[in-house]
């Protein structure tokens, strides 16, 4: 046995074993992590917290967001917490059966029984303000000039499919030549 097969990280009952190859996407990494966190907190699907535009609306994502999932102790449904300011609490508290329905949507099931409203500053955000925007919508596709520019480059190419796909790969590029760079 040479010296470099003693110490190897692959040596049965190693605990240095690689876990796999090449590089692991973040989120993996992150993934335990967060669900422990989300899940103190009773979100047992973590989709409601990271997707609660989609799942409220844009409009009521605006003014309230989600804090705190309660279980009862008989297990007939959940009680979900909302942050909201006194000023929108009226107009929420006359949509909370449809909010309730599609939170459920999210769960699959009827999870949630009831919801609460609070007006109150939630732990771990910041001065607890409820107002907050939205992740913006996905940018537009390219210019028609850039469109235009990258079927002129292809249009030599004879299968069909291949040259939609350049087209549609050149123009992507030159969109994002002519983004202008933030910092």
């Amino acid at each position: 046995m040479t010296n470099r097969q003693k110490n190897s990280p692959e040596k049965a009952g190693s605990s240095l074993r690689r876990r796999g190859h090449g590089f692991a996407r973040a989120a993996k990494l992150v993934e335990p992590r967060v669900r422990a966190a989300s899940a103190s907190r009773g979100f047992a699907a973590t989709r409601l917290l990271t997707h609660w535009a989609e799942i409220a609306g844009e409009d009521m994502a605006r003014i309230a967001r989600p804090v705190d999932v309660r279980f009862s102790r008989d297990g007939l449904g959940a009680t979900l917490t909302l942050l909201t300011t006194g000023a929108e609490a009226p107009m929420l508290e006359m949509q909370k059966e449809k909010l309730r329905e599609r939170v459920n949507a999210c769960y699959g099931y009827a999870a949630i029984s009831r919801i609460r409203l609070t007006q109150t500053a939630a732990t771990g955000f910041a001065e607890g303000k409820a107002h907050f925007t939205p992740a913006p919508s996905l940018p537009k596709g390219p210019a028609p000039e850039q469109k235009a520019r990258a079927a002129r480059s292809v249009a030599d190419v004879k299968d069909v499919s291949l040259r939609a796909a350049l087209e549609t790969l050149g123009a992507n590029v030159l969109a994002r030549e002519n983004k202008p760079k933030t910092k």
